[in-house]
């Protein structure tokens, strides 16, 4: 019986050690690496770009490869390629005269993986272009799909020339998901605040950024829900 007891006893402490051993290997994804080359708002580069971005570190000092995303949206809808190395830079051959988005995502070799990198924007050299158009704006507030209330709700978001032009704004906004009433024109300002709006409705606004030579760059349909 006494022989019985210790073996059971055994049993015990080798489940336990065990079970101890498994949680010590828990897998955590590398961290987020951080860009370096081309920085953000970048303009007139040659249209062969090495890009470069900081190392990520790994707690279970696994290799880690790293995903380079580079499109012409800040969506990463129109993706122009997406690249794999295990080194901390790629050189690409893009089109010339173009903006371009980049980020990087760090992958280890258990195919865990953290959030993407912030998203840089760059142009390429064109010769022969007098004027570039303004980037794409980007929102500020309200946030994305987000919940807002008040009597009146301040719509804002920035916008960036490459040739530093005087930038002029239009504002689109209704309830429908591609809105065609313009609210706002030639707003100097990079925000317009509306009001008169109608409870439990979901609205839809755009910006048309405009620059002093007759350049256009029409925003993307950003939405939120009015209380």
């Amino acid at each position: 019986m006494k022989k019985i007891s210790l073996f059971i006893l055994s049993l015990t402490l080798f489940s336990s050690c065990s079970s101890g051993g498994d949680e010590g290997d828990a897998q955590t994804p590398p961290t987020i690496p951080s860009l370096v080359y081309p920085t953000n708002n970048l303009v007139c580069i040659d249209n062969t770009v090495e890009f470069k971005w900081n190392a990520s570190s790994d707690a279970q000092n696994d290799v880690i490869t790293y995903q380079l995303d580079v499109a012409t949206d800040n969506a990463f809808t129109k993706n122009v390629v997406t690249s794999t190395t295990t080194l901390l830079s790629k050189s690409l051959s893009l089109e010339k005269g173009k903006f371009y988005y980049w980020r990087v995502k760090a992958i280890d070799s258990k195919n865990k993986a953290d959030k993407y990198t912030s998203v840089y924007t760059f142009f390429t050299e064109n010769q022969g272009i007098v004027n570039h158009l303004p980037f794409i704006p980007e929102i500020k507030l309200p946030v994305l799909h987000s919940d807002v209330s008040g009597s009146s709700i301040t719509l804002s978001w920035t916008a960036v020339d490459a040739d530093n032009d005087n930038l002029l704004y239009d504002v689109y906004l209704g309830t429908s998901n591609f809105p065609t009433q313009k609210v706002a024109s030639d707003l100097s300002a990079a925000s317009y605040t509306a009001s008169s709006l109608t409870s439990s409705t979901k609205y839809y606004w755009k910006v048309v950024v405009k620059d002093d030579k007759g350049g256009n760059t029409i925003g993307p349909v950003w939405d939120f829900n009015k209380q």
